[in-house]
């Protein structure tokens, strides 16, 4: 296997991670609801997806629970 002949700087490691960030989500809106929405998925408040109920709305769990 190959070894580097030559010490990489800080700067130049530093150069090369620059690449390494998260991604912002790209979010729409519901059509039923408004609530953001993650893209091709049922909407996590009112469960609808392209105008039509497919699941149960996801509800917060209550502190009986």
């Amino acid at each position: 296997m190959a070894n580097p002949k030559r010490r990489h700087s800080h700067a130049r490691g530093a150069k090369r991670r620059t690449h390494y960030k998260l991604e912002v989500p790209g979010l729409s809106r519901c059509t039923h609801c408004g609530a953001m929405v993650l893209p091709h998925r049922a909407c996590p408040v009112c469960g609808y997806y392209k105008k039509r109920k497919y699941e149960a709305a996801i509800t917060a769990p209550t502190a009986n629970e």
